[in-house]
């Protein structure tokens, strides 16, 4: 054992050996530490990552114990690791020391100290190991089941007790929460559905329709979640639910997370009512003056039935009559306290209806929306056809423009998107400045006209390169994911996606979701590199081979895992400790039965033997962020 090198290149080398030969061990950091307490000519059990240097295998910071009789005789001896970090380990803090402090503090715990907070009923049914014993187990397992069998019951408990959290607040606002009685359905409903519904509605949106009718008539607040694809007709939903709401003497609103998207709305649906006596407004940030105070005065004294709008609309000076329906488009783009506000716009708070073209995988509906009620419209308009997605190379650039070509020949229009990360803005607005001079040279002006639209163009700037591609005067849109969300051009037939690999799925569904909209046949095609990692591979065959956004949006949380799905982050609602809600999807639906059915028999934990499970919520209070949820 000696200490070699200079200054800070001293390190603390001792040679190991056994009968097979010698290895090195080597200390960088806390290498006076290890020259006081190792022992020269004892017998130590040394594990690590072995490297080799000028030709000797070495083994840097191992983790070593001294031989007992236990260890040599080859009892069964599984090792906790704990992590820690380069600090901790040059103050002698390693895994293994870590280790020594827990089970010295394991085994002063009595195991009354650990109380119970699962029901002994569900306990024997799932055959789970009692808690004081998992704790116990989890850190100091006598064997590999053991082990196992103690992580089970752990993750079981978590995910018990965030459902028995969720289903509370479930029952409450059911059984508390008022909410404005629909009583009627009306002239103005009747006539709409009757004279002006431009088509025939799917089974699917009736059933949504006859599932909110429902909500309206108990004297009970609505809070109901809409999924459904991009174009599965979610809008005409919302327009049927804010003439219901009309016919009963109430007003609505509809809030989306970009003035593009509340201008679109408002178009749609001003066109669609222009026939009925229906008075209808648009509020966005924009909007200032005069035409602002005549819009507040009108939501003020009720002439204006329905109001469209961006997070404008929750601002204090908006003020309604009486609101009685608030639809909220987009969700995961407004925060949960965004959306809270919403209620506070009449004496009882009004109906919310929460819309997401992102469909919401089950497990995360569950866990993150499990206080609301779901809605799913899983049947797309007669006359769709399916988008057509190919995954093409650099090297076949050529072939996809003179594709595009084809098609504006046939009088179609096309989007080309270019990746924008936070990350690396500038490098990305460069891409997407030479993407652009690329297309121009591909498609030369006056035979073909080119509107680019990205975040850093003035509004106005932006709204009229729109405008123009919305129009037909522009057959081409280059543009960022500003378009994620938003403009509906049913002449659109192809969408092609720049620098795929550098999508989520979900992202990518949505993206396409902006062509397909008319009758006519559309195409994605997704453009990369030539080289792709393991995980853009899954995700662009996944894409290629279906259309259909619950699969994608499953495939999309087995791939990035459930704290990227958008709008999830923001609710601290996924911060388990053990529990993982895609691959422990079993022990999560089994969790959501045991609470469903505990709270059915006893919603106020007051049976005795519910009692833990009510002491352990009660001490639990104030720490957590379920109470904020919806």
């Amino acid at each position: 054992m000696e200490v070699v090198g200079e200054n800070r290149g001293k390190r603390l080398v001792a040679t190991f050996k056994d009968e097979t030969g010698v290895i090195e061990l080597v200390w960088f950091q806390g290498w006076q530490w290890m020259q006081k307490s190792l022992r020269e000519n004892v017998s130590y059990l040394v594990f690590g990552r072995i490297s080799v240097f000028n030709g000797v295998p070495q083994l840097a910071h191992p983790e070593m114990d001294l031989l007992t009789e236990e260890i040599a005789t080859g009892k069964q001896h599984l090792e906790p690791v704990y992590s820690t970090t380069e600090k901790l380990k040059a103050r002698g803090l390693t895994a293994k020391a870590i280790g020594k402090l827990t089970k010295a503090l394991l085994e002063q715990m009595s195991p009354m100290e650990v109380r119970e907070n699962i029901p002994v009923e569900v306990l024997q049914q799932y055959r789970l190991m009692p808690r004081s014993m998992a704790y116990f187990k989890i850190h100091l397992p006598g064997s590999e089941d053991e082990a196992h069998q103690a992580q089970r019951r752990l993750k079981f408990e978590e995910l018990f007790i965030a459902q028995i959290r969720i289903c509370r607040l479930k029952i409450k606002r059911q059984k508390l929460s008022h909410g404005y009685v629909f009583g009627a359905v009306g002239e103005s409903f009747n006539e709409f559905y009757n004279n002006h519904l431009p088509f025939d509605l799917t089974g699917a949106q009736k059933r949504v329709l006859k599932e909110i009718r429902m909500d309206t008539v108990h004297g009970r607040q609505m809070n109901r979640l809409l999924q459904g694809d991009v174009g599965s007709g979610k809008t005409m939903v919302a327009l049927l639910t804010m003439l219901l709401a009309k016919d009963n003497g109430f007003q609505a609103c509809l809030m989306a997370p970009t003035e593009i998207l509340a201008q679109q709305h408002y178009k749609g649906l001003a066109e669609l009512l222009q026939h009925m006596p229906v008075k209808i407004a648009l509020l966005t940030g924009s909007i200032k003056g005069k035409a602002r105070k005549q819009i507040l005065a009108g939501v003020a004294d009720g002439s204006i039935h329905f109001l469209v709008g961006t997070h404008a609309l929750l601002e204090k000076e908006v003020v309604f009559r009486n609101l009685g329906m608030a639809i909220v488009d987009e969700q995961h783009r407004f925060g949960v306290a965004q959306r809270a506000r919403l209620w506070e716009k009449n004496n009882i708070p009004p109906h919310i209806l929460v819309m997401t073209a992102t469909p919401i995988p089950r497990t995360l509906a569950m866990t993150v929306y499990g206080d609301l009620d779901v809605s799913v419209i899983d049947e797309m308009p007669p006359g769709r056809k399916p988008i057509t997605t190919v995954h093409r190379t650099e090297f076949q650039r050529p072939q996809v423009m003179n594709f595009i070509k084809d098609e504006i020949k046939k009088g179609r229009q096309a989007y080309i998107v270019y990746p924008l990360i936070e990350d690396s803005e500038k490098l990305d607005y460069e891409n997407l400045m030479k993407g652009y001079e690329e297309v121009k040279a591909f498609f030369p002006e006056p035979q073909f006209y080119i509107s680019m639209v990205h975040g850093r163009q003035p509004a106005e700037m932006r709204e009229t390169n729109m405008q123009r591609f919305v129009s037909g005067d522009t057959h081409i849109m280059v543009a960022t994911t500003v378009i994620e969300v938003g403009v509906n051009v049913p002449n659109a037939s192809v969408m092609v996606i720049e620098s795929t690999e550098r999508f989520g799925l979900s992202q990518l569904h949505q993206l396409r979701g902006r062509v397909g909209r008319g009758a006519e046949q559309s195409f994605c095609i997704l453009m990369t590199g030539t080289k792709l990692g393991q995980v853009s591979k899954e995700r662009i065959n996944v894409m290629v081979q279906t259309n259909n956004g619950f699969i994608i949006s499953e495939k999309d949380m087995e791939l990035r895992g459930p704290g990227d799905i958008e709008g999830t982050r923001q609710s601290g609602v996924l911060d388990f400790k053990l529990a993982d809600i895609v691959q422990d999807r079993a022990v999560l639906e089994a969790a959501r039965a045991s609470a469903e059915k505990i709270l059915s028999e006893d919603p106020d934990l007051v049976l005795p033997e519910n009692q833990g499970l009510k002491d352990y919520l009660a001490l639990q209070r104030g720490k957590s962020q379920w109470s904020k949820i919806s």
